[in-house]
């Protein structure tokens, strides 16, 4: 299916040359501070190995202290963000559409209990706006497991019993994996529908903001996709409130920033988005990579694939109405992240594909980048401890290179400073997380939290991507959404490893000097400290604790009566 002819777009050659120098400047910011510790006393193999490192990392560090730049003050100067960066929003019409989607969820091996309560709500919700009779519900199933299979189609009989308008499909192979299961239903069981919305297990979607995103493709016809902000469901567990409290934050100015120079070559995120069913089953099929294998992360290569055909993919920046849940306690991070990493790392074998615009060689670019820094970062720190041992940085300034990491540290946190900064800043937005102070509390307690866990998340990206090609493996694997408690031996299993990483660079650096363990600590705590940081997140009292206080809750959480 070819494209709409193209509308005038908002200057974009202006805002890329603009965005493209502000990430210029702060890169050269970034490279000019460590040049100016390393360089006067004269540089040795491993500082040189150190500046390397800093400059392969220093392009994702500058993007995204520039994303969260432009996205503040987008949020700040503007009386609407979300119709700011995606016009076609301001034009929506409200009222029940006038085309049939369908709503498309993905299931394998899932606790139906959980899955199918929000979709109920959801179809109630459109059918008492009168819309009902304009969306389909499609379960489609890729569970394999025989108990699994026999739970999971008692629940959907009940269902469908009171959803007669609801579909369900299970595929006995899983081809394709979860990409796969979406071109199957296009292919064999599409039928009037002019849009389709995924949804994952864990997706929990407003009436309201589906009626949104179908208003906003029906008022634009060159989108293919638009993809929504999805945040983090309330959480009772004490390492997803932490860590998606931030997380909300960070995305909202970095999406908000990235949609004002990426326009029409926006991201997909695989699931809380709405996409137009007939372009992207002609664009979007993904075959097999050269060794055969699956693409694992599909969502931004079918972005960039239907871009590359000349269709527009859209973010609105809004958080209403879109929710998932994370993961409940860090080993399913750290699982969750390995399966990521892998998927992102493929996108090596499709840098070199004809037909795909700069942009979008860009977008796969910077997923790589994502997750390529982990091992430049796990670099830096043992070239920086071997070069302190060997007495290379005896003539190094402390303060001057202090000032280097507290910028690297800035720019790599940017956005979800940015974040705190427009909550802080706005009153009636702060009002929603329960005033000033308690979002204060909040953010201090996920800085202090994200302090010691990014390093430890770092590491073990990094070590797994050195395994990743020596057969290390990350499926597309069922995935445990539950709430539970990590026993000190499940978690010293796991994380022995990433504890004496922490220790013998503390080690080494203390026996340096005091102001080199005081610069290294704030990275090798968090390692030190891997296994009682995995127990305690994920402990019940402690989890009770912060939701008892209410530090780190979200508004929807405080919408809820207090349990």
């Amino acid at each position: 299916m070819s494209a709409p002819v193209p509308e005038p777009t908002e200057s974009a050659p202006l805002r890329r040359t603009l965005f493209a120098l502000l990430v210029a400047a702060l890169a050269a910011l970034l490279l000019l501070l460590p040049l100016r510790a390393l360089l006067p006393h004269g540089l040795n193999a491993a500082e040189a190995l150190i500046l390397l490192c800093l400059a392969l990392t220093t392009p994702w560090a500058a993007l995204s202290a520039a994303n969260a730049l432009v996205g503040l003050v987008i949020l700040l100067r503007s009386p609407d963000p979300a119709t700011a960066v995606l016009p076609a929003a301001a034009r929506a019409r409200p009222g029940p559409p006038q085309a049939v989607t369908a709503l498309l969820v993905c299931l394998r091996n899932e606790e139906m209990g959980a899955v199918l309560p929000p979709l109920g709500a959801l179809l109630h919700g459109l059918a008492a706006r009168g819309a009902g009779e304009r969306f389909r519900l499609w379960l489609l199933s890729d569970t394999q497991d025989p108990p699994a299979v026999a739970a999971e189609e008692a629940a959907v009989a009940a269902f469908l019993a009171a959803h007669p308008q609801a579909r369900y499909r299970r595929r006995t192979l899983n081809t394709g994996f979860k990409a796969g299961n979406v071109m199957d239903f296009l292919d064999h069981h599409l039928t009037d529908e002019a849009f389709f919305i995924t949804l994952d297990a864990d997706s929990v979607m407003t009436p309201d903001a589906v009626l949104r995103l179908v208003a906003i493709m029906e008022a634009d016809p060159r989108l293919a996709i638009v993809q929504q902000l999805i945040v983090g469901r309330p959480a009772t567990a004490a390492f997803p409130r932490l860590f998606q409290f931030g997380m909300r934050a960070g995305m909202r100015a970095w999406a908000t920033g990235q949609a004002w120079w990426q326009m029409d070559a926006g991201p997909y995120w695989g699931h809380n988005a709405i996409l137009r069913a007939a372009p992207f089953r002609d664009h979007a099929k993904l075959e097999p990579l050269p060794d055969g294998s699956r693409i694992l992360s599909h969502d931004m290569v079918e972005s960039v694939r239907l871009q590359a055909a000349g269709w527009a993919v859209r973010c609105l920046p809004a958080e209403d109405g879109s929710q998932e849940a994370n993961p409940p306690a860090l080993p399913e991070f750290l699982r969750r992240d390995e399966r990521w990493g892998a998927g992102n790392m493929q996108y090596f074998h499709l840098l070199r594909l004809k037909g795909m615009s700069w942009l979008g060689r860009l977008q796969l670019l910077q997923a790589i980048l994502l997750f390529l820094g982990a091992p430049l970062y796990a670099a830096l720190l043992l070239l920086a401890a071997a070069n302190a041992l060997t007495g290379g940085g005896a003539g190094t300034p402390m303060g001057a290179l202090a000032l280097a990491i507290l910028a690297h540290w800035l720019c790599y946190f940017a956005p979800k400073l940015a974040g705190y900064a427009q909550a802080l800043a706005q009153g009636r937005l702060a009002a929603t997380y329960g005033g000033r102070a308690a979002f204060a509390r909040g953010a201090l307690a996920e800085l202090a939290f994200m302090q010691l866990f990014e390093p430890l998340s770092i590491l073990n990206k990094a070590a797994f991507l050195a395994r990743l090609p020596f057969g290390a493996r990350a499926g597309w694997l069922p995935q445990n959404r539950a709430d539970r408690g990590v026993t000190w031996g499940d978690a010293t299993r796991m994380l022995w490893p990433h504890t004496v990483a922490g220790l013998l660079l503390t080690a080494a650096f203390a026996l340096v000097s005091w102001p080199a363990l005081a610069l290294a600590l704030p990275f090798t705590a968090g390692m030190i400290l891997a296994v009682p940081l995995c127990v305690l997140t994920a402990d019940p009292a402690f989890s009770a604790a912060l939701r008892a206080r209410r530090i780190a809750a979200v508004p929807e959480e405080l919408a809820l009566p207090l349990a």
